[in-house]
């Protein structure tokens, strides 16, 4: 009769455990999932500040425009998010690793776009299983490997973010730089 019962009070709290283990990474995913979803979100308004449409209204609206934009952007990095990653000294080692090499690409940013553009596209040639456009950073990829997979996914959407901004900001010189060109020209077929 007693082993009859330990049977089923073992069942019961393995059914219970197991329960709570699909619980549990199910909160953790829909935690990294806001997580994402707050990068996006002060993304869009960081891209909405900086937009090269607001020159084209008028001076009041893009005031109440970016004053509602500083707003969202207050309220958005009121919230707090933090799914932290179990990690081992070897995969804590290979994650600073890659953010010193990543650091390193974004601070010579504004030295060299082009350069920093392409190490950033090789940088993330190293992170994704479909087979890039370019060249990959074969000494990038073997510490990315080294890190937690969770750790990986978030280095990957780093560099991704990096490489929007940029292709954003490459757009927005363009932009600036458009008007120029065409007053110039202009200016060269009126001594024509």
């Amino acid at each position: 009769m007693w082993l009859k019962c330990d049977f089923i009070i073992y069942r019961f709290v393995f059914l219970l455990l197991g329960s709570t283990l699909h619980r549990v990474e199910a909160l953790r995913d829909a935690a990294s999932a806001m997580e994402q979803e707050k990068e996006t979100l002060l993304e869009m308004i960081h891209n909405i500040q900086n937009s090269q449409d607001m020159r084209h209204i008028s001076e009041g609206e893009r005031e109440e425009f970016s004053l509602t934009a500083s707003r969202l952007m207050g309220r958005t990095l009121t919230v707090e998010i933090s799914v932290e990653t179990i990690r081992n000294p070897q995969q804590q080692e290979s994650l600073l690793h890659a953010t010193r090499m990543i650091d390193e690409v974004v601070n010579k940013l504004l030295d060299d776009l082009e350069d920093s553009k392409s190490r950033l596209m090789s940088l993330y040639g190293a992170c994704t299983s479909e087979v890039p456009s370019g060249p990959i950073d074969q000494k990038f990829q073997s510490v990315v490997i080294g890190c937690a997979i969770e750790d990986q996914k978030k280095i990957k959407r780093r560099l991704e973010t990096l490489l929007r901004n940029i292709e954003s900001s490459e757009k927005s010189i363009m932009l600036l730089e458009h008007p120029k060109s065409t007053v110039q020209q202009f200016c060269n077929d009126k001594r024509d």
